[in-house]
């Protein structure tokens, strides 16, 4: 005969373990509920290993981790070719199949031109400290400046990209003017600049 047991609490006053087939899969105590053994699966998928969250177990496009880089110090370049700005974030991934959502705001991207001209920004990658390349088949940001005058716009650049790799990646923009080789400012001083590293599973 089946029956129900009905309780409003269970109390003890030491550890409460919990068997199944007479092995202890649980114990909980004051605080908390505590799983015993380092793995746990559920419907058959191993979520966790060795106490921490597997990755392969989350939902696509769940965050798996978050990286900041902020400054306001000034970056310049002076120069009609793509050079490195120096603002450099870094993130490692968890898999090698995540994404990575690079996100680019704030700041000053600036220049005071004597005449009509474009600036233009590329997003560049690094893979395990190996040597930069771009990344982004087109120009990510085109500014068109005035006649004459300073010139300044915040930044505003969202990249999704595909490193496939469990090594460091770091990105980092480069910079170019088209008319001539007028410093072109990234960023000035006490203007803060934030680059956003998101890595997202695939």
């Amino acid at each position: 005969m089946a029956g129900i047991l009905k309780v409003d609490q269970v109390q003890s006053d030491s550890n409460l373990s919990f068997n199944i087939a007479g092995s202890n899969v649980a114990f909980m105590n004051a605080t908390s509920l505590q799983m015993a053994g380092s793995n746990i699966s559920l419907g058959g998928t191993n979520v966790f290993t060795s106490g921490k969250l597997v990755t392969s177990a989350q939902p696509t496009g769940a965050v798996l981790q978050v990286v900041q880089t902020v400054t306001n110090s000034t970056y310049s370049v002076n120069s009609t070719s793509m050079t490195a700005t120096g603002f450099i974030g870094s993130i490692t991934p968890t898999s090698a199949s995540s994404k990575i959502l690079v996100s680019i705001n704030g700041g000053q991207f600036r220049y005071n031109p004597t005449g009509g001209a474009e600036m233009q920004e590329l997003l560049y990658r690094s893979i395990g400290g190996g040597g930069y390349s771009q990344i982004v088949g087109d120009l990510t940001e085109i500014i068109i400046s005035p006649a004459n005058g300073i010139f300044a716009v915040p930044h505003s650049l969202v990249y999704l990209d595909s490193p496939a790799t469990t090594s460091s990646v770091s990105y980092q923009p480069y910079l170019k003017s088209t008319s001539g080789p007028i410093t072109t400012y990234f960023n000035l001083a006490s203007v803060y600049v934030t680059m956003t590293l998101m890595e997202i599973s695939a």
